[in-house]
């Protein structure tokens, strides 16, 4: 009888089921609320899911409902589902001295949507080491500025949220007002506390190997064409956003009508960083205006990029979309991104992702426009973040029904390791059939 053993992916997706398996348990003890009584199993299970797949909806109040332990469970579910199960699997041999091998290296491969085996451990080890460098200097700077108005509270308060926010995942201990989560609303006038989490989000969401290759090379010209790519996108969409939410929400009284030019700025900026799988917000969601709300379930399906602690369809894929349908309208056979040759492999998987992505959002969308008595485009958003592992939403979230929390969950879910299984289905495994059929043609369009 042969043995039989778990393919790659099959071992990364029981690690993070494992993971958040665990985490609910932890969540449903007495410990882990300020009140001592138990999370429910669905709401236990739903926020656990939120924290390892870094999205950061919530259906109870982080700061004010868990306990020190609960929420130093939350951050630490947050820890190890940004960095990934490989990475913190590979951190733990290290510490023992456990040789890693091959079969291991096979599995980080896939995590960390590398296209060789060769130097995925060292890669890990960068990451965590970068990863460790980056929340420690924010978290620092976060603290120090914390601790004029909290005291030593500041300090806790500093490090916890640069860990949510280089993880992307939307988790905060401001508590709410008035029964709504505030998230960061009250320093919506905050330059530092805009710039730095923002800052923080950029790099958990441009990706490890983007910062390695621009740590390394230092200038534009020689950085590879996935680190261009990155960049680019990122920064257009960032500047694009902004533009759009500040135009959008200029004269709206719930949100920008009355801040200051300082803060009208500010708010639109960080709107245009956070939706790109990060989850905060230093305005109501639910005061944005429906063409706001649309314009940033586009940001959200889009993304951050590859090997990284954010979510969607990746700043990667829209590029090659975009580069594929401006050579469709000149006429040109190949899609060209900087002087480079975009092969016809990677065109495919990159509008697989889109539909594989879309057909998931549209039919969750579906499936709780039945269970929920709630606005088609408010249902649109919040199924929109639980793939993108955002975390925004209009305030729907804690109203759901348990089956629409299930749906969320599954949603979560598979935007954390759908670019997994999108990796072993459509790109890793170039199989050609024997038998090859003539060509035949469709009209299209």
């Amino acid at each position: 009888m042969a043995q039989w053993k778990l393919t790659p992916y099959q071992i990364l997706v029981m690690g993070f089921a494992g993971l958040i398996v665990g985490g609910t348990v932890l969540l449903m003890t007495p410990l882990a609320s300020v009140t001592g009584q138990r999370l429910s199993f669905i709401d236990a299970l739903f926020t656990a899911t939120s924290a390892v797949c870094v999205t950061g909806l919530i259906v109870v109040d982080t700061g004010t409902y868990f306990s020190l332990f609960g929420q130093l469970v939350i951050i630490s579910l947050i820890q190890a589902g940004g960095l990934g199960i490989m990475a913190m699997s590979t951190l733990m041999a290290i510490l023992i001295g456990k040789r890693i091998n091959f079969r291991q290296r096979l599995v980080m491969q896939e995590a960390l949507n590398q296209l060789s085996v060769s130097g995925v451990v060292r890669l890990t080890q960068y990451i965590i080491k970068v990863t460790l460098l980056i929340e420690f200097i924010g978290g620092t700077i976060l603290a120090f500025w914390f601790y004029q108005d909290l005291g030593a509270k500041g300090i806790y308060w500093g490090y916890w949220h640069a860990v949510s926010s280089f993880c992307n995942a939307g988790f905060d201990l401001f508590g709410s007002i008035n029964g709504e989560f505030s998230s960061a609303t009250g320093y919506v006038e905050d330059i530092v506390v805009n710039i730095v989490i923002s800052l923080l989000i950029i790099l958990g969401g441009i990706g490890f190997t983007v910062i390695a290759d621009v740590w390394t090379n230092r200038r534009f010209c020689i950085f590879s064409l996935h680190t261009k790519v990155v960049l680019v996108t990122t920064l257009f969409l960032t500047i694009f956003g902004a533009v759009v939410i500040f135009l959008l929400e200029y004269d709206n009284p719930g949100t920008l009508a009355n801040l200051s030019w300082q803060g009208k700025l500010l708010a639109s900026y960080f709107h245009s960083v956070t939706p790109r799988s990060a989850g905060w917000n230093t305005v109501d969601m639910s005061k944005l205006t429906d063409a706001t709300l649309f314009f940033l379930v586009l940001l959200m399906f889009i993304g951050a990029s590859p090997a990284s602690t954010g979510g969607g369809i990746k700043t990667t894929t829209a590029g090659v979309m975009a580069a594929a349908i401006w050579a469709l309208i000149r006429g040109r056979n190949d899609a060209e991104l900087f002087e480079r040759r975009i092969p016809h492999s990677i065109i495919y998987k990159a509008f697989s992702v889109l539909l594989i992505s879309a057909l998931l959002v549209v039919f969750v969308t579906m499936m709780l426009s039945i269970t929920e008595n709630q606005p088609f485009l408010k249902l649109l958003f919040e199924v929109t973040s639980a793939f993108g592992t955002v975390g925004l939403t209009t305030g729907i979230t804690p109203d759901l029904t348990t089956s629409g929390k299930l749906w969320l969950i599954l949603t979560m879910f598979a935007g954390r390791v759908g670019p997994v299984t999108l990796a072993l289905a459509l790109a890793l495994k170039n199989r050609k059939g024997k038998l090859q059929y003539p060509e035949g043609k469709i009209i299209i369009g």
